[in-house]
């Protein structure tokens, strides 16, 4: 297998104040045998606009640290904070998209995004709510199923309309956990290209819980790649070198990215495979 060092650091403009920090956070929950440490001392900078995903094994503390950035929970230890301020709470500063859509079943495609919008933007004019909706749906190209509820949807198009949710109250984080994981291989595909069309356009910063490494490399400014749990660390933070805007076919011509894809294979299943005992 061939050996890669890869950049632990990201190239970051040195005049930016740092948008989101993750400073020396520990996660410890109580249990019956006594405390039980899922993360220690994770430390992570995420400059604003930068697309990051987390990869590791399952029980590694990824949505544990994802779910502190966007104030589903609190750090035992250490700090989250955007813009200097400490995260305490959930905000629309901050949005989740899940694996699971998290669609309510009873409103249609469009409803289900009025629902956030109108949430978080209270004062906009009826009018002004509405055309935020229909434009959203325009931008995940579900104009046509705009009146369908999430039953009548397929796995894709109820996953759009969950990204077109979480974008239409302009948020500053998107937070995605495994956001393709349940889809089949071609919609999957169809789904990161189209990600990556709406981010370049919104720039928004975006974390992104991920299992798949060809998905990481395709999606991601860095990869952040955890120890095994528990007490998971960040173990090493890779630089995707990939220029942008990205085509997947010249991306895997690419001989780099073999390289990169073997390092992180060796990292998760040979230095932290899991062991089995």
């Amino acid at each position: 297998m061939q050996t890669l060092t890869p950049q632990s650091t990201t190239k970051q403009d040195s005049t930016k104040e740092p948008f989101l920090i993750i400073d020396n956070v520990s996660k410890v929950y109580p249990t019956p045998k006594g405390e039980y440490v899922v993360l220690e001392h994770v430390n992570l900078a995420v400059q604003e606009g930068e697309f990051v995903c987390v990869i590791g094994h399952s029980g590694c503390g990824k949505s544990t640290l994802l779910n502190m950035v966007a104030g589903f929970s609190q750090p035992t230890d250490g700090l989250v904070t955007l813009h200097g301020k400490r995260i305490t709470e959930p905000g629309p500063d901050r949005m989740v998209v899940f694996q699971g859509y998290a669609l309510l079943p009873w409103l249609t495609a469009y409803e289900n995004i009025y629902l956030a919008v109108d949430a978080v933007k209270p004062k906009r004019s009826e009018a002004e709510k509405k055309q935020i909706v229909r434009e959203h749906l325009a931008m995940v190209g579900l104009t046509e199923a705009a009146h369908k509820r999430p039953g009548q949807l397929s796995g894709g198009m109820r996953q759009r309309v969950s990204i077109a949710r979480a974008l239409a109250i302009r948020p500053e984080v998107l937070i995605l956990d495994e956001p393709f994981g349940a889809l089949d291989a071609i919609t999957k595909e169809e789904l990161q290209v189209e990600l990556l069309k709406i981010w370049n356009d919104h720039r928004c910063t975006v974390l992104m819980i991920t299992h798949d490494i060809d998905e990481a490399l395709f999606l991601a400014d860095r990869l952040v790649m955890m120890t095994n749990g528990p007490a998971a660390k960040i173990g090493e933070i890779i630089e995707i070198p990939f220029p942008r805007p990205r085509d997947r076919d010249r991306i895997m011509e690419d001989p780099e990215f073999y390289k990169l894809r073997n390092y992180i294979l060796d990292y998760l299943y040979n230095r932290f495979a899991h062991d089995d005992e």
